[in-house]
């Protein structure tokens, strides 16, 4: 069988997630329309048994860091060019692609790359023929195809090119598993998205969670998490007057829980300030940024 990890770079908000997702049929990674949402490297299987299994990891999007935290995403992506047999080589196409390719050049890859252009459904007449023919004549595009991950056009003729490239060998994970991530990550993830969903300006940005607790019952899962921030001001906007803000989100992820691990879920937040957690190596490795 077709064995094989491909990897998906790009600039943040170039539509990594909702390609995994996509390429999956399950919600793995969270998304959200702010830029810098994944924070880990996020691998999901997708198996045909005795046909192929392609181990895809989504990635966070190439930045300059700025923090300790964005130094640990940066390590993601370094890995996960290390260990790529195919790149997917992602640019929204409304994006500037002269800094994708700058950025695309700079990876150095010494595997075969497929440049994915993203977001074609909001492309303006001509577009995507343009960006065809501005890819493809780079060194690093093997293939070029055009997607919209989110209306899925394109994501069979995508899987169909990826094949083409992977060589045979033994599976590397059981064929019923899914990701090798524990439950309380996507959990935690959960949260975390909806803190995207709700707060504007530099909220999710200086927000972290961390899951303490997580136990199966008769009945139910009890969780409990806490919404790391670095300030007392951001822990006021998350708690909203009277707590409203945060009663909507735990109902918001609470919902995502149940539906993802298909049983009644009793979740109770707290909203917890760290100072500087974002440059805190202690701190950074406690809330599971272990790059």
């Amino acid at each position: 069988m077709k064995v094989g990890f491909v990897n998906i770079f790009g600039k943040p908000n170039a539509g990594k997630s909702t390609l995994l997702n996509a390429l999956i049929g399950e919600k793995l990674a969270i998304v959200s329309s702010k830029v810098q949402t994944t924070r880990h490297r996020i691998k999901a299987f997708l198996n045909k048994p005795g046909e192929y299994q392609i181990i895809f990891s989504d990635t966070p999007g190439i930045i300059e860091p700025k923090y300790k935290l964005h130094e640990k995403m940066m390590k993601a992506v370094k890995g996960s060019l290390e260990d790529a047999d195919i790149a997917l080589l992602l640019v929204d196409v409304k994006e500037s692609w002269q800094e994708a390719d700058e950025i695309f050049s700079t990876l150095r890859l010494k595997v075969p790359a497929i440049v994915v252009t993203t977001k074609i459904d909001t492309a303006k007449e001509g577009k995507i023929e343009e960006a065809k023919a501005f890819f493809s004549e780079k060194k690093y595009c093997k293939e070029w195809i055009g997607i919209s991950a989110a209306k899925g056009n394109g994501i069979d003729l995508l899987l169909q090119l990826i094949l083409r490239y992977l060589t045979k060998g033994e599976p590397f994970y059981d064929e019923d598993d899914l990701t090798d991530l524990p439950t309380k990550f996507f959990v935690g993830e959960m949260i975390r998205e909806k803190v995207f969903q709700l707060f504007g300006d530099e909220i999710p940005y200086h927000t972290t969670v961390l899951i303490n607790e997580f136990k199966e019952k008769d009945s139910l899962i009890k969780i409990q998490g806490d919404i790391i921030v670095q300030r007392e001001s951001q822990k006021a906007i998350i708690l909203g007057e009277g707590g409203k803000m945060i009663k909507q989100l735990g109902t918001l992820a609470r919902t995502d829980m149940e539906q993802f691990l298909g049983r009644k879920v009793f979740l109770q937040l707290f909203v917890k300030v760290k100072n500087k957690w974002r440059d805190d190596e202690l701190k950074l490795r406690e809330y599971g940024y272990n790059s």
